[in-house]
């Protein structure tokens, strides 16, 4: 296999370093593509800054808030441990910038860090011309920039980072086998746990293959049980601290009594595998398989009650086509190809890319598991194309045809990447009108108060509200989600009901450690056996809801609308029977309509036939019930129109000043969403309005 060998290059410190400052600034310069042609829409600024657009980024900077505030509300579920968080408040004392300007560019300029150990890990093999190459398409990658870009705002920005590395110092210990390189390992993956713990299952799978690695080749190698060693000490479930001073001993134990290295290893050995399995084992990357692999519809959870498993909602989390996982790895499926054989030739040649492996199958299992995992095969999939490019020029001996032949290659793979950030134009997570909504509502509520809507808005909304929410986007399993669900799309009696004992029974479940068994502690409670039985217990004895201990707000998004038949999914379930499915409700929005004169056409096969009054659904007709049409007048009051038509049926709404059409079923017509959204309908004994905007509506709990 030598000719699969390339010559090794002699780049110096200088030239490398060098290197490693063009291709971070041309990962920098890909990203501000985003600022330059977002920054005309002013509905994405507020405080004359751009936001970020990542919900979860709000989790994180609501930590960070509160850490240089000095406190928070108990139980308001800031993470003000997250290193994230930790990282983003030190860095705001430091360097001379706003707070929203550092969250928004903070991304961008960590995550471009990955051009370091890339190139890195080429020097390391003899080749840093492959990893400038690597280097340069990795940082740009549809994944990876979409998870690292301006205004992303997340972990990611490191969880690639640090495993690479972490892989890095495995193959400077393997190329140089010298004790001192040992203790770097450990560090690396203890960072890389301490930022991302979910880290733990590739962490485990690098550990697996450097032994199955040391045992095949190296078996007689007695340095490379050390690398194990070290690593096996980064993966332990322990704090960071504790792990770097087991690092530290071990180091100094085959520092200064080297004689008793081969005796005691071998039981050292034993000992730190022996508190790795009692301190975590391969439990969390079973539970871990169990949540991306074996997904289920419907999840057995507190007493026996089975809720809808969010994870069939999340995109992320879904089974993706083969074009769109090779795009995400490699930009485009024939980069990806040639990345692949590329990647072969390269562990053919330098056996040590081996440890790669776990990268690449944590990356490739995202056909089954969902996009997400792509990113972690990005920079073993771009070191796999930069090492193909340059064993097919390895034969071209005028230089600089060699160089023009790289250069249109390279060029050719990172086109792709960069139309994909061109019309990459995710949006800020709200728009500055409905931040000004959630300021009105901030310095209208307390910090122990609630706001209750769906998961998806909770961490935007704690941020800017400093309030507290039921669900977020890390507080999403069913037993939660279903009070949420069941607020939002039943009627304004269940749902005001609801709304108190969700938010008492949860404040309850803080101090009994059951806050995320509050449906099953209610029924226990109300001694019903359904939630119908609930309600009927709780409407026919008033008195009996809990006593209010805080003020509760229902927030209501134009937003929401696009998502109304998930959110009812979580609460039209029977949760003692997940087999007996009841009728799913129907609900049809849409804003392409075309008037051919006798119809009006909704598209999907859906039709309105004007002079019938009729609803035509494919050939199924289903008479009009009621058509409504609302809208705002110039006073930016809201004007309804009603028809009646039939005494069964659908309801068609028009939306005038927003140009939709909905059509309902009476469930979701009778849903609060809909009539405190649409119609500004609210019960004034259950409900007060607060806020009214177009965009989004809140409401008062008033029981």
């Amino acid at each position: 296999m030598n000719f699969l060998k390339l010559p090794k290059e002699d780049f110096g410190i200088k030239l490398t370093l060098f290197l490693i400052i063009i291709a971070y600034l041309f990962s920098l310069s890909m990203r501000y593509i985003w600022v330059s042609e977002v920054k005309n829409t002013q509905q994405f600024y507020w405080h004359n800054e751009l936001m970020i657009n990542t919900n979860d980024g709000y989790y994180y900077a609501e930590g960070a808030r509160d850490i240089l505030k000095g406190h928070h509300e108990p139980n308001d579920l800031s993470p003000i441990t997250e290193p994230i968080a930790l990282l983003t408040a030190w860095l705001s004392k430091i360097i001379p910038v706003s707070f929203e300007t550092l969250i928004l560019y903070m991304p961008s300029f960590i995550g471009s860090l990955i051009v370091i150990p890339i190139l890195l890990i080429g020097r390391t093999i003899g080749q840093t011309g492959i990893g400038f190459i690597a280097a340069l398409i990795a940082s740009v990658t549809h994944s990876y920039y979409n998870r690292t870009m301006i205004g992303y705002y997340d972990t990611d920005m490191l969880t690639i980072v640090l495993p690479l590395f972490s892989l890095y110092f495995i193959l400077l210990a393997i190329t140089h086998q010298r004790n001192r390189l040992l203790l770097p390992i450990t560090a690396a993956f203890a960072l890389a746990q301490w930022w991302y713990p979910q880290s733990y299952s590739l962490n485990t799978a690098i550990l697996v293959v450097t032994l199955i690695y040391a045992v095949i080749f190296e078996r007689k190698n007695h340095y490379f049980y050390k690398i194990a060693l070290f690593i096996i000490i980064g993966v332990l479930s322990l704090p960071i601290w504790l792990k770097l001073t087991i690092a530290l001993g071990v180091f100094s134990f085959f520092h200064f009594l080297p004689k008793l290295d081969q005796k005691w290893f071998w039981s050292l050995f034993t000992a730190i595998l022996i508190i790795y399995f009692t301190t975590g084992g391969i439990d969390p990357i079973w539970a871990q398989l169990k949540g991306y692999l074996f997904r289920e519809s419907v999840s057995n959870e507190a007493g026996g009650l089975h809720f809808y498993n969010v994870a069939q909602t999340v995109r992320e989390a879904g089974h993706i086509p083969f074009n769109v996982f090779a795009e995400r790895i490699s930009g485009h499926p024939i980069t990806f190809l040639i990345a692949c054989v590329g990647y072969a030739f390269a562990v053919i040649a330098y056996r040590p890319l081996l440890i790669t492996l776990p990268l690449v199958g944590l990356g490739f299992i995202a056909m089954s598991a969902g996009l997400r995992f792509t990113i972690y095969a990005v920079a073993p999939m771009a070191i796999g194309f930069a090492y193909f490019l340059m064993l097919i020029t390895k034969p071209i001996e005028k230089s600089w045809l060699k160089y023009t032949a790289l250069l249109v290659f390279m060029g050719a793979a990172l086109y792709p990447n960069y139309l994909h950030i061109k019309e990459y134009m995710t949006p800020t997570v709200f728009t500055a009108q409905e931040i000004s909504t959630l300021d009105q509502l901030g310095k209208i509520s307390g910090r122990e108060d609630y706001v209750i809507t769906w998961w998806d808005y909770g961490y935007p909304i704690r941020y800017y509200c400093d309030v507290k929410t039921l669900v977020d986007g890390g507080k999403h399993s069913g037993d939660v989600n279903y009070p949420a669900s069941y607020i939002l799309t039943q009627p304004q009696q269940n749902a005001a009901d609801m709304a108190r004992l969700s938010v008492e029974y949860t404040e309850r479940g803080y101090a009994t450690s059951s806050s995320n068994e509050i449906i099953a502690t209610m029924l226990k409670a109300y001694k019903a056996d359904s939630i119908d039985d609930l309600m009927v217990n709780v409407q026919l004895n008033p008195a009996s809801l809990p006593k209010p201990t805080r003020d509760v707000y229902l927030y209501l998004p134009l937003r929401m609308m696009e998502i109304l038949p998930t959110v009812t999914l979580f609460s039209s379930l029977d949760l003692k029977n997940p087999d007996n499915h009841p009728q799913e409700p129907f609900f049809y929005m849409t804003q392409q309509v075309k008037d051919t004169g006798k119809t009006l056409e909704l598209g999907n096969g859906i039709s309105i036939l004007k002079e019938k009054s009729i609803l035509k659904l494919g050939k199924q007709e289903v008479p009009i019930k009621g058509f409504y049409q609302v809208g705002y007048n110039k006073a930016q009051k809201l004007d309804i129109t009603e028809q009646h038509f039939s005494s069964e049926g659908l309801n068609v709404i028009f939306m005038a000043s927003y140009g939709r059409f909905l059509v309902m079923d009476d469930f979701y017509f009778n849903s609060s969403y809909i009539q405190m959204f649409v119609f500004d309908h609210y019960d004034p004994k259950l409900f007060e309005p607060i806020i009214l905007d177009p965009m989004s509506k809140v409401y008062k709990l008033k029981v």
